[in-house]
């Protein structure tokens, strides 16, 4: 009969096992072992490396959501974030809208835990922000606030007014909502709406923001909707400018510096300033279209928890040195 695990025999498996679990589920340091079994604890070091290579330890995670535990890992560490939850991939042909359901439920789940009844919430509209809040059942109460006005074109239901009311619902909080277009024809019109009682409220809870669930968009057609609702040579002309991302109608450059385009003087909505100024910063940022620009994004500093899916985070990884 050949010998398993190896070339250790019975004996030194039975043993290797004793002090990896004594390690692993007793929870004693490798010095007490040591003086157990009468060895060096520089060959308990070698035993327990030893018995997870063979194979005759296997460790398990068994987390609460499918997340992938090395990317994840992996990925807070190049890009220095606080969290990184990267979704196993569910297949090769899953959909954007499902896989866009499993990144709302997954940032629903961590906002749940997460949020106090000291915090003041801050939403930018994205689809998935509305399916986060759409999947969140339970929060403390605390003050909800709108980050930018009202896309065009967005069937009521999944406008960012309806979004803010939905989860101040949720929570007991006060909602601040923005009644007011995202984007307006010009400056002027967007002083005079800034200055309107209900906007100026809102747009002054920017300063008490101590959370915000923003998402990351790439300055190309279809995946951002402040380039969808801009005329083609606006698009143009602040593309040429090297605008590569966009949050809550803020741009950035491949750097991560906040651009000034002129755009911000014609759009209701937060400014970089006061993004930047947010503690915590939970970003969904996913599907391969838009790696750089979420590349582009955590390189700002700004995000502290990224939200996002296998094929995303392999990219940004290799994206992390640029």
């Amino acid at each position: 009969m050949s010998k398993k695990r190896g070339a250790q025999g019975l004996d030194q498996s039975v043993q290797a096992a004793s002090i990896a679990r004594r390690f692993y589920v007793l929870g004693q340091s490798k010095i007490e072992i040591a003086e157990e079994f009468g060895i060096s604890r520089f060959k308990v070091a070698r035993i327990l490396d030893t018995a997870r290579e063979t194979g005759l330890v296997r460790v398990e995670f068994d987390l609460p959501a499918p997340v992938q535990l090395d990317l994840s890992d992996e990925l807070r560490t190049a890009y220095r974030l606080d969290r990184a939850l990267v979704l196993e991939r569910a297949s090769t042909e899953e959909s954007r809208p499902a896989l866009r359901r499993r990144i709302g439920a997954l940032g629903a789940e961590l906002l749940s835990e997460i949020v106090t009844e000291k915090d003041v919430i801050g939403l930018s509209w994205a689809r998935s922000v509305n399916v986060m809040t759409e999947a969140i059942r339970s929060l403390p109460p605390c003050p909800i606030v709108q980050l930018c006005g009202v896309q065009a074109g967005m069937d009521m239901h999944d406008r960012s007014v309806e979004t803010v009311r939905r989860l101040a619902t949720v929570s007991g909080g006060d909602p601040y909502p923005i009644y007011g277009p995202l984007v307006l024809p010009d400056r002027r019109t967007a002083d005079i709406l800034r200055g309107q009682p209900g906007i100026a409220e809102t747009f002054g809870r920017f300063r008490d923001l101590t959370k915000a669930v923003v998402s990351i968009g790439a300055w190309q057609p279809g995946e951002s909707t402040v380039y969808d609702s801009l005329p083609e040579a606006q698009q143009e002309a602040i593309s040429e400018r090297g605008a590569k991302a966009e949050v809550a109608a803020q741009l950035f450059d491949a750097r991560g510096n906040a651009l000034s385009t002129g755009l911000a003087h014609h759009v209701l909505a937060i400014s970089a300033e006061e993004l930047l100024r947010i503690p915590e910063v939970i970003a969904f940022g996913y599907a391969a279209p838009k790696a750089e620009a979420v590349a582009a994004v955590l390189r700002s500093g700004m995000v502290t928890t990224l939200i996002t899916e296998a094929e995303t985070a392999e990219l940004l990884l290799g994206l992390a040195s640029g």
